[in-house]
């Protein structure tokens, strides 16, 4: 039979003792009388500690905010300047307007860079895909200064010529880049009449513009209708002759629209011919070469034995050269090259939508052969 446990009254001393425990346990009557409970004071406690020591900080997060957003802005907008390594530059990602350049000035650039620094930083844009060697940009203006401060780095192997400042412009379209290169050599150094008309047939092929006519009108849109008039007439030079002519910068105003006129005449045939006799030396060797071609043929259009007004010669089919095919009907078919492969170019009144869809179908039918 199990013994019953007798129980025993506290002491004095443990009754005390329970009770001092219990006080410490138990909530502030006067709190509980209130109606606050002990959870509420212990936060209402933190955040009033809260409060007191971070009004410096909240100030001074919501200044990094904001210089973060502004920072942030800027650099979408293309108002951010920051300092690139000139390996990371392609400074081929596009076509340049400008087609030589004198050592004399590039001297001059190196020397001023050397003395003062770069002035002036060039503009870049973040390439979509890598460049050729790895580059993350592409160039967009500032070709003088990144090849003088290239130079500057294989003459003197500084440190500080390994970088060069430059403002990251926003990706745009290919029209707006071109624009934004010729508007910045335009002030700078004015373009020759051949390279303005040289750069409207460049981009309007590589896509930039829908035909030479829109690539002037947008390229050149703040000169005036008779310049960009001029311009149209340097641009045919260059679909006509710009693989045979060495001195194209150097060929005057009345020179040029003469030749275009003549061009359009029909004596491509007569000037090309004319060109292939002999490498010329300088730029009025070569226009000593083409002159009488075009001389002969604004007296024949001119001659008053004739009587009544000139007539335009009707062009002769047939080859033009070994690149250019002209057919009975006045179509010119041009073909040329690039990285990419072959081009076929065709111009003349005669083409029409439907007779574009033959011809992709008759060239379909004849390489699947």
């Amino acid at each position: 039979m199990a013994k019953r446990r007798r129980l025993e009254a506290p002491s004095t001393d443990a009754l005390s003792r329970i009770e001092a425990e219990f006080r410490g346990e138990t909530p502030d009557r006067g709190l509980l009388a209130k109606g606050v409970a002990p959870i509420a004071q212990v936060a209402a406690d933190s955040a009033a500690h809260l409060q007191a020591d971070s009004a410096e900080a909240r100030e001074a997060r919501a200044r990094l905010e904001g210089d973060a957003a502004q920072l942030q802005a800027a650099r979408e907008a293309g108002l951010l300047m920051v300092e690139l390594p000139l390996e990371q530059i392609d400074e081929d990602a596009m076509i340049r307007d400008r087609m030589t350049m004198g050592e004399a000035e590039m001297l001059e650039l190196r020397q001023s860079i050397a003395a003062h620094g770069l002035r002036l930083p060039i503009e870049v844009f973040e390439l979509e895909t890598p460049g050729r060697a790895g580059q993350r940009y592409g160039l967009l203006s500032g070709y003088r200064r990144l090849m003088a401060t290239r130079g500057l780095l294989e003459l003197t192997e500084a440190e500080k010529y390994r970088r060069i400042r430059a403002i990251v412009r926003p990706r745009s379209d290919a029209g707006g880049a071109f624009v934004s290169m010729i508007e910045e050599n335009e002030v700078r150094e004015s373009l020759s009449h051949f390279e303005r008309g040289r750069i409207a047939v460049i981009a309007a092929n590589h896509g930039a513009f829908a035909n030479t006519e829109e690539a002037v009108d947008r390229l050149f849109a703040t000169g005036s209708k008779a310049k960009r008039s001029k311009i149209r007439s340097f641009a045919l030079i260059f679909e006509e002759l710009g693989d045979m002519l060495s001195f194209p910068e150097a060929l005057t105003e009345r020179r040029g629209l003469a030749l275009a006129s003549a061009l359009r005449q029909g004596a491509e045939g007569q000037v090309r011919e004319a060109l292939s006799r002999r490498t010329p030396a300088d730029a009025e060797e070569e226009w000593a070469l083409i002159e009488p071609a075009v001389n002969r043929l604004e007296t024949a259009l001119r001659d008053p034995a004739r009587g009544g007004r000139p007539k335009r010669p009707a062009p002769v089919a047939g080859w033009v050269d070994d690149k250019t095919l002209r057919t009975s009907t006045g179509i010119t078919i041009r073909r040329s090259s690039d990285s990419r492969g072959h081009l076929l170019r065709l111009e003349g009144t005669a083409l029409t939508a439907d007779l574009m869809d033959s011809l992709m179908l008759e060239i379909r039918s004849l390489l699947e052969r």
